[in-house]
Parts: C-alpha cells; structure tokens; sequence
C-alpha cells in the first residue's frame, strides 16, 4: 500500500503520514456517493445537517491547538495566522449551519398576465448530487471547510482531495464531522497520484467539481468535465494596490506589508503591484521595506515566525529566479532580494521592475512586493487593468473623487478602500474574473452553488 510523507516544508522534518488512494478506492467513492445521492435525493434532513455542523464547530473549539499546530506544521503558515486560520474555519462551519434556514425557495408570481389565473408556483432548493472539490495548501483547514461543510449543508455526498502538500488537515477535518455524527458515506478524503485525480474529476457520477489552485490545472479540467457538471474554478491574481499623494501613510504601510508577506505571499490576493503617483514611489518603497526588513523568517511552528518557509524549495527557487530577472532588468532591492535558506526567501521590496518582468506580470505567490511610479491615477489604473488576471485590488487615498475613480475603473471582483487587497470575510462573495477564476466563492454562495432549485405549479379553481 502506497503512503505519502507529510513534511514540515522549513526543514523537511516528517510529521505524518497518508496511504494513498488505489484506483479501486476512487472507484469506490464515486459509487458510495452516488448511491447514498440516489437513496436520499434531498439530503440529510436538515435539522440532523445543522445538529452536525454544530456538533463539528464545537469539537474543532477543543481541538483548536491542534489543528493550528498541524497548520503550522505541515503548512509552514505562521502559528500566530495558523491560530486565526482555525477560528475562520470554526466560524465558517457555524456559518454554513446558519445558511442552512436561508437556503430555501420562493414564491413565484403567476397572475401577472391573464395566462397565469388560478395558479400558484413557489420553488424549492434541492441537493445537486455528488460533489468533487480539490483544494490548495495555502489554507489547509480553511479551503476545506470552504469546499466540504457547505455541500454537507446543501444536502450533498462530498469527495474532497486535499493538496499532497498539506492532506492532514483536511483528513482530521472530515475525521471530525464523522464523530459529529455524518455518517462516512457523506463525506470522504481522497488523496491519490495525478492521473486519478483526473479520472475521479471528469466522471459523469459528479454533479459539481469545486477547484481551488492554479490556472493552468484549473481551466484544463473544466474542459475535461463530463456534460453536465457544474464548476466553480478559484485561481490567483496579481493583486494590484493604487496610493494616491492623499493616502496616509503611516496607516498603509503595516497593511501593505501585511497584505504582502502573510503567508509569505502565498495567498491568492496578496498585495504585489503598488503603484504610486503625486509623491515618491521611493519614499513609500523605502517604508515599506523598513518594515519587511524587521519580520521574523523561521520555522512556522515557532510563536515568534510571521513569515515561514515557501511550500516547497523549488519554490525559492523560482522566486529568486523571477527577482534576479527583475533586478537585472533594472529594477532595484529596497530589502531582501535573496534566500535566506534551501526553504525561506526574504521579504523583499522592489522599485521599479520593468513591466514585461514576471514580477509585474504573473503570480508570484511569495514574499515579494514591486513598487512602481506612476504619472496619474488613469496611468495607474491602466497598468493595474493590463493583465488577463482580475481578482481583489485596493486604493489607498482620503480623496473621495481619487477613491470612486479608482472603484469605478480597477478590474476587480472587489475593491478595498484603505485597506490591503488581501482582507476577506469568509461570508462575503469572493471570485476571480478572467483567467482568475469561475463562479462566486463565499459560504453563502457556495451552498447555493451546490443546491438546484425545483419549480412546483398549481391549478386551482
């Protein structure tokens, strides 16, 4: 029997293990799920739904040094964020019990026209059927409630493959919402190689495929899903940031930086793109690489990290590769600038990258911050808007005419005002535009996503 080593990315240490999937398990699950769907078209009954949901959220509260330990662990996401990770977790799973009362249908009027006398329509939400969701390692535990608790809450058997960077989270969490009393045929981790990863995505038993990672792999299984699956694709950005000669600067720069390197950058909005205009591009650079240059490098498990190791070394490589690219090109290091081990990258601040650089143009998903000069706010919003990626974006400004310019013109499924792009409340809509993504993430949205709605019309008198 195939296993899997789990290791803490910062210095390879093994933390635990996972057996692989066999083809025949894939199979297995498929089939479980669709003959538990077939046998229950409308789900659990949503008082037992809620009761677990409930019941889970309370054994996470007790198992919370746990799970941010496991999230540090196998992560490398610092333990002060891994902490704040399980209780947006705990609250997501709280939320998804709590959607379950507004997940419901309405009245659809008929009399509007003389064609719909003496007849009364109303809807219903039913369960789509079987739902398939990959997740990334960036949110080991937070991902997975994302995917996993609101198919439970809409009625629906749920197969989740975790990130092999990262599966352990993801197994204790559905190992918790079995003790919380979901019988095990409603939900099931799979971890498995590549190939059947595939076969278990494009199988016509799968109603509803949920996929968080990159774009690539993203856009290339939707074109693989078998006719009739719905989808909901989330990818990356490269998050741009506008900082008018208004902006305070002594609020923007902590948020930058937290909106930079949390996570060392490996968060799908993280803040990367800062342009400037109507005062110095350098001056802000240099403030914000004051700041970088002070945060603690090490191993995420330490309680004095804020920024740990890159998911993996290749990683660091690729991050130095794409600086070194820049900085030969022109740009020049404010800080950083260099690894600092096999598996850490220094925070590092840049002034000026030329456009056509990787830095300036895709996702680097690591501790690295481009500064650039801009002319104008429309010369800023221009290079903002000039990528096939649209995601989150901020302005930084106290000028009300400035803030609404640059809402009304930033390509962006949503725009922070005075605060980095990467804030997030797990209740608000979130999704990519363009090659970002697909669908609306966000409990609410994604439990809609994973019910249908059913239409009843009566005849009377």
């Amino acid at each position: 029997m195939d296993r899997l080593n789990v290791t803490n990315p910062f210095d390879g240490e093994i933390i635990g293990e996972i057996v692989l999937s066999s083809e025949r398990d894939v199979e297995t699950a498929l089939a479980t799920a669709a003959k538990t769907y077939e046998a229950n078209r409308k789900g659990l009954p949503k008082h037992e739904r809620i009761a677990i949901l409930k019941k889970a959220a309370e054994i996470m509260v007790g198992r919370s040094d746990e799970l941010a330990m496991l999230i540090a662990a196998e992560g490398g996401k610092p333990l002060i964020d891994a902490r704040v990770e399980v209780a947006r977790a705990i609250d997501g799973v709280e939320t998804c019990a709590a959607e379950i009362t507004h997940n419901a249908g309405v009245e659809i009027p008929m009399d509007l026209t003389p064609a719909g006398n003496n007849k009364l329509a109303f809807t219903t939400r039913e369960p789509i059927g079987t739902v398939v969701a990959i997740s990334a390692f960036n949110h080991p535990l937070n991902l997975i409630v994302h995917r996993v608790a609101p198919a439970v809450a809409a009625g629906n058997p749920v197969i989740v493959k975790p990130a092999d960077d990262t599966p352990l989270s993801c197994k204790l969490f559905v190992d918790i919402l079995h003790q919380a009393g979901l019988p095990p045929a409603w939900a099931r981790c799979i971890c498995c190689e590549v190939s059947l990863a595939q076969k278990l995505v494009t199988d016509e038993r799968v109603a509803f495929f949920s996929f968080i990672g990159s774009a690539a792999v993203g856009w290339k299984l939707r074109s693989l899903l078998a006719p009739g699956t719905r989808v909901a694709l989330e990818h990356g950005g490269v998050a741009p940031v506008i900082v008018g000669p208004s902006a305070d600067r002594d609020q923007l720069v902590p948020s930058l930086v937290k909106g930079g390197f949390y996570h060392s950058g490996q968060v799908c909005v993280s803040v990367q793109r800062v342009f400037s205009y109507g005062s110095s591009a350098r001056t802000l650079a240099e403030a914000i690489a004051d700041h970088a240059s002070n945060l603690v490098v090490g191993n995420a498990t330490a309680a004095e990290t804020q920024c740990g190791p890159l998911i993996r070394n290749r990683e660091v490589d690729r991050v130095e590769a794409w600086v070194e690219e820049a900085v030969s090109a022109g740009a020049e290091v404010m800080c950083g600038g260099k690894r600092m081990s096999d598996s850490c990258y220094a925070p590092t601040v840049l002034l000026n990258p030329p456009e056509n650089c990787r830095v300036s143009r895709e996702e680097i998903f690591g501790p690295v911050i481009s500064v650039y000069e801009k002319q104008d706010m429309d010369d800023s919003i221009a290079q903002a808007n000039s990528l096939p990626y649209a995601f989150q974006a901020s302005v930084f400004s106290n000028d009300y005419t400035e803030i609404m310019k640059a809402v009304n013109g930033l390509d962006g499924s949503a725009i922070m005002v005075n605060e980095h792009s990467a804030f997030r409340v797990d209740w608000m809509p979130f999704a990519g535009r363009k090659r970002s993504g697909l669908g609306v993430g966000g409990i609410a949205h994604t439990l809609e996503d994973m019910s249908q709605s059913k239409m009843a019309i009566l005849s009377f008198g």
